[in-house]
């Protein structure tokens, strides 16, 4: 039987999603886990996509195939009774054989939470803190820029070589906090992200926000696809992988 899960995570004490030998991981916990469930036989979980360490998700899906018959109700009690405490599986579905988490998916959302205020000790895992004024205004304008089909070479890992860099961005926004203005969240929908992209494209809206680039610079740098033209990888303490669409 092949099951599709919805779970959430804080990646704060992860070394990411991906299994890695002697390191904690969300995929390797999940693993464990299920694992046990199935009377001790080897259980291989694929994901829509990894995050990086200190990454979080809101709503990661993932799927695997357990050899004992089970019904989603008590896999869902099961699994969450064994999991760590930030590890927390929201749903369970049973889906066709042919199902995969990662090629069946259509598009993602994720946001990016950042602080212009006081430092925040209590947040510092979860929302990043800048602790300076931007200019959010110029920032949603260069944001805009990154909708449609681009080549995102510019904004991904350097020593990745892929074959394919064109993404679409379907939809961005720029979310002023009703309660608090020093609160920001930088939304990106999209067909698919690549490695950093994300963390590169708010890293460069930064800049943006500080004054120092233009948000017209978006399309030289989208048309340069060269990583050294955009700006540095934001830390990933403010990242949420918020939503997977199927």
């Amino acid at each position: 039987m092949r099951y599709l899960i919805t779970f959430s995570y804080d990646g704060s004490l992860f070394s990411g999603y991906q299994k890695q030998p002697k390191m904690r991981t969300i995929q390797g916990e999940l693993e464990k886990v299920l694992k046990e469930i199935n009377d001790n036989k080897k259980v291989d979980v694929h994901s829509s996509g990894r995050t990086d360490a200190g990454v979080h998700a809101l709503n990661q899906r993932a799927h695997f195939d357990l050899d004992i018959d089970i019904t989603v109700d008590n896999l869902f009690k099961g699994m969450n009774s064994l999991l760590p405490e930030d590890i927390y599986v929201k749903k369970v579905e049973r889906v066709s054989d042919d199902f995969h988490a990662r090629f069946n998916a259509i598009g993602k959302e994720y946001v990016y939470l950042i602080n212009m205020g006081e430092y925040d000790p209590i947040e510092r895992k979860y929302v990043y803190q800048y602790n300076k004024k931007l200019d959010v205004v110029e920032m949603e304008r260069a944001m805009k820029y990154l909708e449609g089909t681009h080549n995102f070479k510019s904004f991904t890992k350097t020593d990745e070589e892929k074959d394919d860099y064109v993404r679409t961005l379907s939809q961005t926004n720029l979310i002023r906090d009703t309660k608090d203005v020093n609160k920001i969240t930088l939304v990106f929908v999209g067909t698919g992200f690549l490695r950093y992209m994300v963390r590169n494209m708010v890293g460069t809206l930064i800049e943006v926000g500080e004054g120092k680039r233009k948000s017209e610079e978006i399309i030289t740098i989208l048309k340069e696809q060269n990583r050294t033209k955009a700006g540095k990888t934001a830390s990933p303490e403010g990242l949420y992988l918020k939503n997977v669409f199927y």
